[in-house]
């Protein structure tokens, strides 16, 4: 099955991710289909969250279950 998760960057105590689209069987920091967007949590509110809408729409058509984590990113981006 096709996920659409987070990709832990960053360093101790600085952590960045990425919102990718990977199968659910690779580790967490595996090899990726695509790179759809990133999410700082430290820094400003209204800079936390970007992503490409269109991509995740369209692997959401095709399939790919996104995971709670950016299920409540994506909400908190589209509100």
């Amino acid at each position: 099955m096709v996920r659409i998760r987070l990709k832990k960057f960053g360093t101790k105590k600085r952590p960045y991710y990425r919102i990718v689209v990977q199968d659910s069987r690779k580790p967490r920091d595996g090899t990726t289909i695509e790179e759809i967007g990133v999410y700082h949590p430290i820094e400003a509110a209204d800079k936390q969250v970007s992503f490409n809408e269109e991509r995740a729409k369209y692997w959401i058509s095709v399939g790919a279950q996104p995971s709670d984590t950016v299920k409540k990113l994506f909400n908190k981006k589209s509100s």
